[in-house]
């Protein structure tokens, strides 16, 4: 089978083994596979990854990943049935789902497009458990239920933090990750939702995606919108969904008293911030990381009733020869927002 391999901090299309599924396995074809953020990072970060994450005390995936042997990225995908190992009833070829990204193994649980053994979506064949295909429902289109995984990482930053209805939510960033918070906080039906990014496109996507307001972070300041959304009373909840050094700090810094402020962008770079502005205002800072199953559900049920337009944040498709022109041409925010990989395209 086709893949393309993350190898010495590049990619490669290279040739790889067919899969078989094991017993309780699942083999399936990814029929689109969105390229995600963190995929981003991994190709200029990978070794900073691994190193933090084992320093962390909290490894998980990234944790046991060799860089030297390469591996398969991709974790945001929707997938045919290709066949299903011993004990798997239910299931029939053919079928097409979207996928969480893990794989029960007899080494523990695998996260998909995060192994070294088991290739992620961004190749022609991928093994996952029963337990993570989710029926598309409402006649969706598969490609845009690949999209359920990245808009459940907004929907737990949304869940995770304090707003509520009638709050104002600050969002800088209006890349996948700032763009699913948005769509999120819409659901929720939050009606004050200020977006600051610095690309014009995504711009008009946030706002496309439900942001009440858009501003350019060169010439506007995200507290003015909020002031503007309300009396200047109420703390609104800030979301960081740029991950680089100094965001943090720069939130701080602008909030306003009792203010909450939620991390979701990665920034693997070492990066600081002055405690002081937490103590004097008396800010929440709130980390937050991927999902539950549950809020994949239902990320993946309000693409499929209208309630989220995924197709709105889809402006490119690439087949698996393309992948790594695909992910420099991501390195500019105005050539795409969220590009799909289609290992069977062309």
């Amino acid at each position: 089978m086709k893949a393309a391999v993350l190898r010495d901090g590049a990619l490669h299309v290279e040739q790889l083994p067919d899969l078989t599924p094991g017993p309780g396995q699942v083999l399936v074809e990814p029929i689109a596979c969105g390229i995600c953020g963190s995929d981003l990072h991994t190709v200029d970060h990978a070794h900073d990854m691994v190193e933090t994450a084992i320093a962390s005390g909290s490894p998980g995936a990234f944790g046991s990943l060799d860089l030297a042997q390469g591996f398969v990225m991709g974790h945001e995908f929707s997938c045919r049935i290709l066949a299903t190992g011993a004990g798997v009833e239910g299931i029939q070829e053919g079928a097409e789902f979207a996928a969480m990204p893990f794989l029960e193994t007899p080494e523990g649980r695998v996260v998909t497009g995060y192994s070294n053994t088991y290739p992620g979506g961004y190749s022609e064949q991928v093994l996952v458990s029963p337990l993570a295909l989710l029926p598309i429902p409402n006649g969706l289109d598969p490609a845009v239920a690949a999209l359920s995984e990245p808009m459940a990482v907004g929907l737990q930053a949304v869940n995770q933090s304090r707003i509520t209805r009638d709050g104002i939510a600050l969002v800088a960033g209006a890349g996948p990750v700032g763009l699913a918070i948005i769509a999120a906080l819409r659901v929720m039906g939050v009606e004050a939702i200020i977006a600051s990014d610095f690309s014009p496109t995504r711009r008009a996507v946030a706002a496309r995606m439900g942001a009440s307001k858009v501003i350019n972070p060169a010439r506007e300041d995200l507290i003015d919108g909020w002031r503007e959304a309300g009396d200047g009373t109420v703390p609104p909840v800030l979301f960081d969904a740029v991950g680089v050094p100094g965001m943090i700090d720069g939130l701080m810094q602008i909030a306003p008293e009792h203010s909450q402020v939620v991390v979701a962008g990665v920034c693997m770079p070492p990066d600081s911030f002055r405690p002081s502005f937490g103590i004097y205002k008396r800010l929440n800072i709130q980390f937050v990381l991927g999902w539950t199953p549950e809020e994949f559900a239902a990320s993946l049920h309000n693409l499929a009733e209208g309630r989220i337009d995924g197709s709105t944040l889809i402006t490119g498709e690439v087949g698996l020869d393309d992948v790594p022109q695909a992910f420099t041409d991501l390195a500019e925010p105005e050539n795409h927002v969220k590009v799909l990989v289609r290992p069977n395209l062309g």
